[in-house]
């Protein structure tokens, strides 16, 4: 397994990681037996970043994660998250970056996870009604306490990043990064995380699926797949993004990859401080993602890949309106 280094202060990981939310929710239904296959498959196939949030499921992901590494804790390195406020029921809540709130989240998520410490802990999204001194000086506190090895922030504006860094180190940024979702490049993430030697994360490297190409209709996503109602992949914006896919599709036949492993191999050229999480609920997915990992696309391969798939292709925001409005805060 090719590593990388999970920010200057960080461990060693994977050169990919596993982004494990499509097991518990969102994408449709995926059996448990199923799931943690996929889990110690990665396991043995060397990846060790895995990452989940409380949210997911809601809570369901992380009590699937502790269930599958019961025995194997010291193999892993686990990153979970808090802050998207959900109940049993599924309820959204809002945003919560109070101390109080992050103390409780954390104890809760010890307890799912099966483990008497978290690698990374992140906050999902920044609270605007907090500031971010106070999150992050509660979770250094945590840090103190050896409950959490290392804390990072998800979906953060630069500054915000460089706020928390001076309360204190922040070992990685967590945003959504692929081939059409490149705003990180244009708003100074990334050069800011070089800068403070912090690990970018890279959620959604595959578009959520679209990239791959194995999305051909609206009518391949489950009923209850809440990509239906995500603006990539409804209407005119989704056969628009379908002929770049099939662009892709074509550079990546006459390369001798599939569209998938292309993606991810573009992701991984960014830079060594770039970790994609793409995530899988098949192990034949999880195979082919990993062999991105041997491929180097060279400056005419990216040339061209660039002309097939211009910066900002994408029709439609990643996001509906109002979850628009909780990023890059």
């Amino acid at each position: 397994m090719k590593m990388r280094k999970l920010g200057a202060l960080g461990p060693l990981v994977s050169g990919l990681g596993l982004g494990c939310m499509g097991m518990s929710e969102f994408y449709g239904p995926t059996a448990e037996d199923d799931a943690i296959a996929v889990l110690h498959r990665a396991l043995d196939l060397g990846v060790t970043l895995f990452d989940t949030a409380d949210m997911y499921g809601p809570f369901s992901n992380e009590i699937l994660l502790g269930k599958a590494f019961t025995g194997a804790r010291n193999r892993v390195v686990l990153a979970t998250k808090f802050g998207i406020v959900r109940d049993e029921a599924g309820g959204w809540h809002g945003i919560n970056g109070r101390p109080d709130y992050v103390r409780r989240s954390c104890e809760a998520s010890l307890r799912r996870l099966n483990t008497d410490y978290i690698d990374l802990y992140y906050q999902h999204r920044v609270d605007p009604q907090v500031p971010i001194e106070e999150t992050v000086g509660a979770m250094a506190e945590l840090v103190k306490e050896g409950k959490v090895r290392f804390i990072g922030l998800s979906e953060a504006h630069p500054d915000t990043l460089r706020r928390a860094f001076r309360e204190h180190p922040i070992t990685a940024l967590q945003s959504e990064y692929s081939l059409w979702s490149r705003d990180t490049e244009d708003g100074g993430h990334q050069e800011a995380c070089k800068a403070l030697g912090v690990a970018f994360v890279a959620y959604s490297p595959l578009g959520r699926g679209f990239l791959s190409g194995a999305i051909r209709s609206p009518a391949d996503l489950a009923d209850d797949d809440y990509r239906r109602n995500s603006p990539r992949f409804m209407g005119e914006n989704f056969e628009r993004n379908l002929e770049v896919v099939r662009r892709i599709e074509g550079f990546a036949k006459a390369r001798g990859c599939t569209s998938a492993q292309l993606a991810l191999a573009w992701v991984l050229g960014r830079g060594e401080h770039v970790i994609p999480i793409p995530g899988t609920t098949r192990i034949a997915r999880l195979e082919e993602n990993l062999a991105a990992l041997d491929m180097t696309l060279a400056p005419a391969e990216l040339a061209a890949l660039e002309e097939a798939a211009p910066r900002g292709f994408a029709a439609g925001t990643r996001y509906d309106e109002n979850r628009m409005a909780m990023l890059n805060l």
